[in-house]
Parts: structure tokens; C-alpha cells; sequence
């Protein structure tokens, strides 16, 4: 298929001025995002993702105890000094590549908890007039080819915005943006409609919006006129919804295992998960989890 965009998308939002208070109270006073999945912070494999997509700017829109996600992504000198009159090398360049030298780190403070919405409005300034992703950090996505590049690929080929999507069970509707498309073809299909969180009586899909999203500027726009609306805040869903009557919008079904890390459960998985694929620790824990398991779920007596 012929390209329509040649647009770069250079700049990757994190909206993370939520206080995760699913995790409370390991959160109170440390960012849900800065929560390790074995030895990375959330908030690290977000940023991967984003600069594998080819974004040079990171835009995090944070919060009042969100300090920690700044110190992460900032260079400390005396740190990487010891490490060196240590000897320790390895330790020494992966704090160094945690961002590369051509990346560059804005911080946004969010007045007020306003919702999703209003937390990509804030990065207007920053983002300008060209087309960008947004990516919430709760969702790991564990995939060959990075979820953020499959999705700019796609916009390559048919312009628009691009949602990341998957089926979820109908039950479970109420905590996502789900949406209704038309015919598939392949992994793409065009957006007619997205509703924020309906019951799974009234869903119009089982198909729903985990958590990437690669969007024209014209949101802005959008989210400039959006009321409140569920849980009284500021929606992109919404916004989202409004853009559908002016310009393409496609869901595709990105390729890769996604984990909710939102959830205890789902974060208990992806430590496990990418625990066993840990290049030093992957054998030996696996070893433990095989010997764990004989011993707790053998028959008694």
C-alpha cells in the first residue's frame, strides 16, 4: 500500500500524575510508574518503547509526588563516578542508556487531577501542530516489534490517528474505552464510534483502547470543548469521539502480550513473565518457580 504520511512523530506523551492508589500503600510515597518489573521501572520500558518508535522528545505530564520519575530519567554524576573507580562497567552503562544524548526529558506539572483528557491538552505547548503518541505506562506490551513503531507504520500507510486495541471479556467492558469499527482488514479497521467505560450491556464491542495512542494535533481542538465526563473528568475518549466526524481514526490490534500492570494481578505476571526471560536470572528462576510449584502443589499425605 502506498505511504500518505511521511510525518516523523517525534514526540511521546506519559501522563503520570495518577497516584495509583491500587497499589497503595506501596505508591504513597513512590510513583506507580517507578514500580520495577525485575530490575526497570515502568516508566523506563515506557520510554524504550517510545524512542524504538523514533520519538526524540519525552513529554511527561506529572504530578505533586512524582519527583522520582525526573531523578530517574536525570543524570547523577557522583553515582556514575563510583561505579566507575568500581570497576563496575556494565551497572555504569545502563545507567547512562537509560535516556540516549539525542532524547531530550520535559516535565509538565498538571494543576489539577483533571483527568486523561486534560493531561494530553497540557502538552499542547510542547507537542505543537504535528501528529504524536501517548502512552500510559500501566500497560506493558511485550512485543517483537515495539507497539509504538507498529502503530507509526500504520499511520505511514493510512494517515489519520491510531489507536492500540484489543479484545477484552465482555464483563470488563467498564474499564476501558471500547470501540466500534468497521470491517477489518488485517489487523486495521476504521473507528465509527468510542464510548468511555460503558456496562457490558450497552458496550458496542468487546474491542478496547489499552493504553496507545498515536494522535493528530487536532485533538487539541477537541479537548479545548470537552466537558466533564465519566468520574467527572476531562476524557479523551471524548475527544476522541468528537475527532471521528473530521478525520480518520483506525483501531489496530498491535501484535505482542500486553500486561496490566494497573492491576496486582497483572503486574505479579509480567515480573514473573520477564523474569524467566531475564538474560542472567531467566534460568535460575525458572528453576526455582519449576521446584516452587512441585513442592507446594504436589498431593499430601
Amino acid at each position: 500500500m502506498a505511504k500518505v504520511s511521511t510525518t516523523e512523530i517525534r514526540t511521546a506523551v506519559f501522563p503520570v500524575a495518577g497516584r495509583g492508589t491500587r497499589f497503595l500503600p506501596a505508591t504513597k510515597a513512590s510513583p506507580k510508574e517507578m514500580l520495577p518489573i525485575v530490575d526497570k521501572p515502568l516508566i523506563q520500558y515506557a520510554a524504550e518503547e517510545a524512542l524504538a518508535a523514533g520519538a526524540r522528545k519525552l513529554v511527561f505530564i506529572t504530578g505533586s509526588s512524582k519527583r522520582a520519575i525526573e531523578d530517574h530519567f536525570d543524570s547523577d554524576h557522583e553515582l556514575e563516578e563510583a561505579l566507575e573507580a568500581q570497576g563496575k562497567r556494565e551497572l555504569l552503562k545502563a545507567l547512562k542508556d537509560i535516556v540516549p544524548s539525542w532524547a531530550s526529558c520535559i516535565y509538565i506539572r498538571q494543576p489539577s487531577p483533571l483527568g486523561l483528557g486534560h493531561a494530553v491538552w497540557c502538552a499542547k505547548p510542547v507537542v505543537g501542530d504535528e501528529p504524536f503518541f501517548v502512552h500510559l505506562a500501566d500497560d506493558l506490551i511485550d512485543a517483537p516489534t515495539p507497539c509504538l513503531r507498529q502503530m507509526a507504520e500504520v499511520h505511514a500507510e493510512r494517515g489519520g490517528s491510531v489507536l492500540g486495541v484489543e479484545t477484552v471479556p465482555r464483563a470488563e467492558t467498564d474499564k476501558y474505552g471500547i470501540v466500534a469499527t468497521e470491517e477489518r482488514e488485517g489487523r486495521i479497521s476504521k473507528v465509527k464510534q468510542i464510548v468511555e467505560k460503558p456496562r457490558p450491556s450497552n458496550a458496542p464491542s468487546t474491542l478496547a483502547v489499552v493504553g496507545r495512542y498515536l494522535l493528530s494535533p487536532t485533538i487539541f481542538a477537541k479537548l479545548e470543548n470537552t466537558g466533564r465526563g465519566a468520574g467527572g473528568e476531562i476524557q479523551l475518549t471524548d475527544a476522541i469521539a468528537d475527532l471521528l466526524s473530521d478525520e480518520n481514526v483506525f483501531a489496530y490490534e498491535f501484535e505482542g502480550k500486553r500486561y496490566d500492570c494497573g492491576s496486582k494481578l497483572g503486574y505479579l505476571q509480567a515480573t514473573v513473565e520477564y523474569g524467566l526471560k531475564h538474560e542472567s536470572l531467566g534460568t535460575k528462576f525458572h528453576d526455582y518457580l519449576r521446584n516452587l510449584a512441585s513442592t507446594t502443589l504436589a498431593p499430601k499425605g
